[in-house]
């Protein structure tokens, strides 16, 4: 018995570390069934609650269950482990997915499944180790998860706090198209928050979102750059090709695949 269990933990430790190509595979799997939860959420709040909606919650939240056992089972520092910001994310993602089978109207919650989309920096940290494409391009990766995980959530806070009060926001779609047009100034003006929390709201989507949209265009159209710190000035980045540090001189060692 004991047996099984040490070779079931050295299974799941080359699932989720390893580098062969199951592994990667499997993280790629796990990738998918991320997006398509975040699609399942959108799509769901069109429709009237069903009995397959409850089926999919179910097993949804059985998945992230069966995965946060599994990550917390392997890691090295289980406490450190729990204390991370994303295992209670997905803990209270599990939570609004049960919670609707033991009461009537857990609405409110729905804009807690949107810290689904964290994992999605968790992703990015392990493909920027295993593929020289995102370690490349990561600057600008890192500006679309952040402009995409902004989106998805605030519009997630929109659609929760106005369905029921603000007749211009009929589904996820309104609120979606709300946040878009106003993060990008465009105020087309035919949909428009409800009362002092929803100017509120429209204030912070403006100053935040215009700025990580912002924040985007630069990475894209910035020279392209290698992340490297220079031990003696702290220059973290630099050209492909450098040889030496533009700011101090040192001599660099950086990496490369013989390809710039």
């Amino acid at each position: 018995m004991e047996t099984s269990k040490q070779d079931l933990k050295r299974l799941l430790i080359s699932l989720y570390h390893g580098a062969s190509k199951r592994s990667q595979r499997f993280r790629w799997g796990m990738l998918l069934f991320d997006m398509l939860t975040i699609l399942f959420f959108v799509v769901s709040s069109f429709l009237p609650d069903a009995s397959w909606i409850r089926g999919v919650e179910l097993t949804v939240a059985l998945v992230i269950l069966a995965d946060l056992s599994a990550r917390l089972w392997i890691a090295p520092n289980r406490l450190y482990y729990m204390w991370q910001f994303t295992t209670w994310a997905d803990i209270v993602v599990v939570a609004t997915l049960l919670a609707p089978f033991f009461l009537e109207s857990f609405l409110f919650l729905r804009v807690l499944r949107a810290l689904r989309l964290l994992r999605s920096y968790h992703v990015l940290r392990d493909l920027r180790k295993e593929y020289a494409y995102f370690k490349r391009n990561e600057d600008v990766i890192q500006s679309v998860i952040n402009l995409i995980v902004f989106v998805f959530i605030v519009t997630a806070i929109v659609y929760v706090l106005q369905v029921d009060s603000n007749p211009q926001i009929q589904n996820y779609i309104d609120a979606l198209y709300f946040t878009v047009t106003t993060l990008t100034t465009t105020g087309f003006g035919d949909i428009t928050l409800q009362g002092p929390t929803g100017r509120l709201m429209a204030v912070l989507i403006m100053i935040a979102g215009v700025a990580l949209f912002l924040r985007l265009i630069q990475t894209i159209f910035r020279p392209t750059k290698v992340r490297f710190n220079c031990p003696d000035c702290g220059l973290s980045r630099h050209d492909p090709d450098a040889i030496h540090c533009k700011h101090c001189g040192r001599t660099l060692k950086i990496e490369t695949q013989g390809a710039v």
